[in-house]
């Protein structure tokens, strides 16, 4: 493959080819603008798209999680009065006897939610109130005792504070806990389990797990921060200098991320980049001439990406999907990009050649 002799001349090269305004200014040939006049250009992107993307040219649309992405939970614990606490698997319960201090105990609440008891044996105890499972002894104790007068205490009511706690004990920053999506999309929440996070934003997803700890602890209150990024890229193939994955912080144009990649080559043919773009599960390919930008027409326009998107440049005019497919094919790089797409997807092609 024939590069430019260099990143500088080949930044170079591209810039000139973005800056039909400035060679116009110096006599060169600039289509229908005449020298120093300014035109506005108009932006586009695919069909399904336009009116939506970009709405700001400094924003993407609402963020969604991805797999890849470190959520940040940060955990705050209120006491907060509560109409009824019950018993649970992490508690501690105290049974005493008034007159009969022999037949007091002290029990770990069993897996089964069982506690053992003098005369009564196994007795379940698990979703009660103290005060519940108080009465239902003294009527259970009713049929050995005579007038017994008993009382429940939870001893550890703090109990799943403790062992949140213990869970997050190697945390710096606190009571909070990273979590990072894995790549089916599902998130692992301390103590509540694993939740599908991805293609959600921050807020559903700190609603529903805000939820799950309210159940969990009464007065638990959770708050959800993206820690880190997988990051929103495009990809670059073909006839580029450098070609790979870049990442894009706003919305970008094809000559942007063609900027990104060092440049195009020699062989690189302009009149026929083809951007690829998932919608509706299925792959949608357009064709793009970007070399009308090079002479400033006045209908051209800055084509618009999004994330994920696949920008190939090809080296020779591409007709039919079948010999758009066997370009990429022939360069090993794309088929090795771990992208959430592949080759096998369902392509539509649109044999578009409007401006960039």
């Amino acid at each position: 493959m024939l590069h430019l002799a260099s990143r500088a001349d080949r930044l170079l090269a591209l810039l000139l080819l973005a800056g039909g305004i400035v060679l116009g200014a110096t006599g060169c040939k600039t289509g229908n603008i005449s020298p120093e006049s300014e035109v506005p250009f108009a932006r586009t992107t695919f069909s399904f798209d336009q009116g939506i993307y970009p709405s700001d040219l400094d924003l993407f649309p609402k963020y969604t999680i991805s797999p890849g992405d470190v959520l940040d939970v940060l955990f705050q614990i209120q006491r907060n009065q509560v109409e009824r606490f019950p018993i649970t698997l992490y508690h501690t319960i105290s049974v005493k006897f008034v007159d009969l201090p022999n037949l007091n105990e002290v029990q770990d609440v069993l897996p089964d939610g069982t506690i053992m008891l003098p005369y009564l044996g196994a007795v379940y105890v698990l979703d009660k109130t103290a005060t519940e499972l108080t009465d239902e002894l003294k009527e259970k104790y009713s049929g050995v005792l005579r007038d017994p007068e008993l009382y429940v205490t939870i001893l550890n009511f703090n109990a799943r504070i403790e062992q949140l706690r213990r869970d997050l004990h190697t945390a710096p920053r606190g009571l909070s806990k990273l979590v990072t999506v894995r790549p089916d999309g599902y998130a692992a929440f301390p103590l509540i389990g694993e939740y599908l996070v991805a293609k959600k934003s921050i807020n559903q997803v700190n609603a529903e797990v805000q939820e799950a700890y309210e159940k969990f602890l009464p007065g638990m209150n959770i708050n959800l921060f993206l820690h880190e990024q997988a990051g929103s890229v495009v990809y670059l193939t073909g006839e580029v200098a450098e070609p790979g994955a870049y990442e894009m912080r706003k919305p970008i144009t094809v000559l942007q991320a063609m900027a990104l990649g060092g440049g195009f080559t020699h062989e690189a043919e302009l009149r026929n980049v083809v951007v690829f773009r998932l919608h509706e599960q299925k792959r949608i390919a357009r064709s793009l001439n970007v070399s009308d930008l090079t002479t400033t027409q006045r209908d051209a326009a800055f084509f618009y990406l999004r994330p994920d998107d696949i920008i190939f440049i090809p080296r020779t005019r591409i007709a039919s999907l079948a010999q758009l497919m066997q370009q990429i094919a022939d360069i090993a790089l794309f088929r090795g990009w771990s992208a959430s797409y592949s080759l096998g997807e369902s392509v539509n092609f649109i044999n578009d050649t409007s401006n960039d």
